[in-house]
């Protein structure tokens, strides 16, 4: 009889032999509470009909579970060498988590990259270094067209929302860019009430659902823009066009995860679905677009406006190129978001195959501005992977005027890249809303933490700065860049990509490999012309 009965059976029948042999033993015997509640799970997992495992193997398929949670920590702490992890590696954490506590940051025994594989780029030093730069570098934007342009910090925090991370860290944040004279990206949730309590900077970044500016129908609302834009922490707006890791995606927030402080944050109905279109209701062109920065520029008092993207279509961003020449409006910055940028939660398939790197989205918006004529008055900014002065150094050389970053911030505040940000149970109290997780995030101890990993790695800018023998990052120049082709051969930024002329799009576009860009782009319209 035995012999007949599947596997499956022989479990929960041993269980129960073993419950029955310990009653009959010991009754007080501790093993019950072990055995009766697995004998429980046994039975459960036995004749439950959603999971195929745990039916054939009830109660051991459990232990999968297990591993699959495991699996993000085993692999971070045992199996990944220094250079593996992503999407940061346990060497760039590191390098945050040292720099963020004031401890050493320095590196033994030389790089541990293959010089001679194409993982291997470098910027190249002077044989005269610089010794009398300037201790700390601003940039100015809005200078010229707005009424309150604002001195910016060369390093900021990307945009990251209340909702999406806690109102603890959210807290940490705004205080630690308060400590460090810097700026705090408010993403799209709009400003929440712990991004007030600390004082600091502010950047209100408006999405497609127009939160904090919002009508119940979902449209833009002028006056509710006008009373948070009149804030005087908020110094500068930021129209969101698509983010890098999940671009041209709307979303819908459940209205189970809309608590009161996030309706409140956000001005819509508590426990209620929320939509954020894929689209913007309010313009569908190039110069609609730039009409609609323009009344944003008004309405928040003459603060500077720009507009974020992922680079997608390459025409669509020389659109935007005519526009402004055909109507003299302009943004007073693009932030350039790179697919590698990071999501509290996106489809794998757009995060992984949808939108283009910062490199090269980047050149792309240099290219325009440079070739119109109109770098001069659009500054640029780039988020993606951003975490070392190394790093802000290559987006430099490519044009870039400043740098934001968001999850070496949240690093900064211990983030151990768990992986768990989309389930709302981090274990470091970052991206949950579940308070007894938070209650480790300690306040008071994060945000100088905060403004030290800002601090140390504009420091580190500055050493490269004087290494190449500059003044300004802003002299970095694409020459100044190297990158492997192959184990044989490398070439400057400039041999390898094309970096277009001053004014080259006004005069004879035809001789640029931005030719076909051009020729497809409209002022009026989005769509592939020609």
């Amino acid at each position: 009889m035995i012999e007949r009965l599947p596997f499956r059976y022989l479990v929960p029948l041993a269980l129960l032999a073993l419950v029955a042999g310990a009653c009959a033993w010991e009754p007080a015997h501790w093993s019950l509470w072990v055995l009766v509640p697995a004998l429980v799970l046994a039975v459960w997992d036995f004749f439950q009909s959603d999971h195929t495992l745990r039916r054939n193997y009830p109660l051991l398929a459990r232990i999968r579970w297990l591993m699959e949670d495991l699996r993000p920590f085993a692999q971070a702490y045992i199996v990944e060498d220094d250079l593996e992890g992503r999407p940061f590696s346990h060497q760039a954490r590191s390098l945050v988590y040292a720099r963020a506590k004031g401890d050493l940051d320095k590196h033994p025994m030389g790089t541990e990259l293959d010089v001679y594989s194409d993982e291997y780029e470098w910027v190249g030093h002077s044989i005269a270094p610089t010794s009398d730069v300037a201790e700390e570098w601003r940039v100015t934007v809005g200078e010229g067209s707005c009424a309150k342009p604002y001195s910016s910090s060369l390093l900021n925090i990307s945009a990251m929302s209340f909702g999406s991370l806690s109102a603890r860290a959210i807290e940490a944040l705004n205080m630690g860019a308060r400590l460090g004279n810097f700026a705090h990206n408010t993403g799209e949730g709009s400003i929440s009430r712990y991004h007030r309590a600390p004082g600091g900077d502010l950047i209100w970044e408006l999405g497609s659902g127009y939160f904090g500016a919002r009508r119940d129908d979902g449209r833009f609302d002028p006056d509710k823009f006008r009373d948070n834009a009149a804030s005087d922490q908020v110094k500068m707006i930021e129209l969101k066009l698509s983010q890098g890791a999940k671009p041209g995606h709307g979303g819908v927030l459940p209205g189970a995860k809309v608590t009161k402080e996030i309706a409140e944050a956000r001005g819509v109905p508590q426990g209620q679905d929320v939509n954020s279109p894929a689209a913007h209701p309010e313009f569908d062109t190039p110069i609609e677009l730039l009409e609609f920065v323009t009344r944003l520029r008004e309405l928040s008092g003459g603060k500077p406006t720009g507009i974020k993207l992922c680079v997608g279509q390459p025409h669509e961003i020389f659109a935007l190129g005519k526009a402004m020449l055909e109507t003299g409006m302009h943004p007073d910055f693009i932030t350039v978001d790179g697919a590698e940028g990071g999501t509290g939660a996106a489809p794998l398939e757009l995060s992984n195959s949808v939108g283009m790197p910062l490199r090269e989205g980047q050149i792309f918006v240099r290219n325009m501005l440079v070739g119109t004529g109109l770098k001069h008055k659009v500054k640029i900014a780039t988020s993606g992977k951003i975490h070392s002065g190394a790093q802000m150094a290559k987006s430099f050389a490519l044009g870039a005027d400043w740098c934001n970053a968001a999850r070496p911030f949240m690093f900064s505040l211990g983030c151990v890249q768990s992986m768990n940000c989309h389930k709302g149970t981090c274990p470091t109290g970052i991206a949950t809303q579940e308070e007894w997780r938070q209650r480790g995030l300690v306040i008071e101890d994060k945000a100088p933490r905060v403004a030290r990993f800002q601090r140390q790695t504009l420091h580190s800018l500055r050493e490269i700065t004087i290494a190449m023998g500059l003044q300004t990052p802003w002299e970095m120049k694409p020459l100044d860049m190297r990158e492997r082709i192959n184990g044989a051969r490398s070439d400057a930024f400039d041999k390898i990509y094309y970096f277009a002329e001053e004014g080259v799009l006004l005069d004879r576009p035809e001789t640029t490999p931005l030719a076909r860009h051009w020729e497809a782009a409209r002022a009026n319209s989005f769509r592939r012309g020609g």
